[in-house]
């Protein structure tokens, strides 16, 4: 499913992010970490080996997280086969497979859909520790998933919450409590590889979340919608999660404390300095939902051929959903969306050698790489308004050169490109408005999906 129609959405905003910072190289990228983005840091360093090699397309941006999310999908069957038996095990693959939030995410060149496969390994790994704990190995296995999970999102290490249910689980069973000095082991060397991670990350969370809403207790049941990005998908699953049965506790303590309590601690955590209520935080829970609704679905139908007659039903509803998160813009889903591959094909087509651009960077964010991207690479078009890159200063924003008059070079024609359809000369900083207004008048405009894309040329001189 992740596979399908990869590279027809547009890129973006934080898809943008992702490329800027995987083109520049490892210095400068360890030295962006120090000042901002440094929980997406493990991330961005894979992402540029990779893209060392293979490019950045859109294709070959994607295809990580899509590997990724079809590689937790058999990691959710084969935890599923270990706590609920084959059958249920197949389900919860499957249900994983048809969730429209891993199409959604699976198709983003950002870590979610690798944070659910390292989360889901983590815990398989987990049973495997459980099935012959006095195996040095296999709690080394364990330390090092759990660790990538913390340099992936720290959030997502709230999982341990629900690793320690099944050990103290295991502890009870067996009367042995040596996973208990063994598991305190592996959790310190985990912190001691995250710990740097966080302490950055602490110290930069105001900066990248500043306008992310504190959540109230009504804000709960519409985010549970947005981690599955299917009304339909949610209600269905989460009933079946409560018909899931099984002749021990472990497996439905571990499934329904890694499926609820990361939610409730992240809501919690929201009510401080910083709000961290985005649904992208708790991806992570989605395989302890179809885990749960494998389970529920195998305790309820009769049979293989009624197995199949959900699924196919479930598969067919979703598909109004699963052709939303495909739409052009629609990785831009809480923003205002932008088609910055339209208003790029506008300037192809009417470009002239020593063309130069202006871009709202006043009102919007990642305006100006949108449109670089989709443009091709020889067509250069020099910024005039920018002082410094993002990549010069080891950050995410570029700096405007100032005053305004200053930066013009004599140009004869500029691209002005700006957020929305009002007045493009009212739509960016005043000052490089009063500047360009001197010099040029507005020949054309150009209408696209949340942009417009504008000709100023300059004035004749009397």
């Amino acid at each position: 499913m992740t596979c399908y129609e990869l590279t027809f959405p547009v890129l973006g905003r934080d898809e943008l992010v992702t490329w800027g910072m995987v083109n520049r190289s490892t210095g400068q990228i360890l030295a962006t970490l120090q000042n901002v983005d440094a929980v997406h840091g493990t991330y961005y360093l894979l992402m540029h080996l990779w893209v060392g090699v293979f490019g950045d397309s859109v294709f070959s941006l994607r295809f990580p997280t899509a590997v990724a999310a079809s590689g937790a999908a058999s990691v959710v069957s084969l935890i599923g086969r270990r706590l609920f038996g084959y059958r249920a095990g197949i389900l919860a693959g499957i249900l994983f497979a048809l969730v429209p939030a891993v199409s959604r995410y699976g198709q983003e060149a950002r870590s979610y859909a690798l944070v659910i496969f390292a989360v889901s390994l983590a815990t398989l790994l987990l049973l495997r520790v459980l099935d012959n704990d006095r195996s040095p190995w296999r709690w080394a296995a364990y330390a090092l998933a759990l660790a990538f999970v913390g340099l992936l999102h720290l959030i997502a290490l709230s999982v341990v919450l629900a690793h320690l249910c099944l050990i103290a689980g295991h502890v009870r069973q067996n009367l042995d409590r040596s996973p208990w000095w063994k598991s305190a082991l592996a959790l310190t060397a985990v912190a001691a590889c995250v710990t740097p991670v966080l302490l950055l990350g602490r110290s930069q969370a105001k900066r990248q979340l500043y306008w992310v809403a504190e959540p109230g207790i009504w804000d709960i049941p519409p985010l549970v919608t947005q981690v599955f990005a299917s009304a339909l998908c949610a209600g269905a699953l989460i009933s079946l999660a409560f018909a899931a049965r099984s002749s021990r506790k472990g497996p439905l303590l571990l499934c329904g404390t890694w499926a609820l309590l990361p939610p409730v601690l992240v809501w919690l955590a929201s009510h401080g300095e910083v709000s961290y209520w985005r649904n992208v935080y708790i991806l992570f829970t989605l395989p302890a939902w179809v885990l749960l609704a494998g389970a529920g679905l195998a305790a309820v139908s009769r049979s293989r051929k009624a197995d199949a007659i959900f699924l196919v039903t479930l598969a067919v509803l979703a598909l109004p959903d699963q052709g939303r998160v495909r739409e052009p813009l629609a990785h831009d889903v809480g923003f205002a969306p932008v088609d910055y591959a339209a208003a790029a094909d506008v300037i192809k087509q009417g470009y002239r050698p020593g063309d130069a651009a202006v871009y709202d960077r006043f009102r919007t964010w990642k305006l100006d790489s949108g449109v670089q991207y989709y443009l091709p690479r020889d067509l250069k078009l020099r910024d005039v308004f920018l002082a410094r890159t993002p990549a010069a200063i080891n950050d995410l924003y570029a700096v405007e050169c100032s005053p305004a008059a200053r930066c013009l070079k004599g140009e004869q024609r500029i691209w002005l490109l700006t957020q929305g359809n009002e007045f493009p000369l009212s739509a960016i900083d005043p000052g490089e408005s009063m500047a360009l207004q001197s010099r040029y008048t507005l020949s054309k405009s150009a209408s696209v999906t949340g942009m417009t894309v504008s000709l100023l040329v300059r004035k004749e001189k009397k």
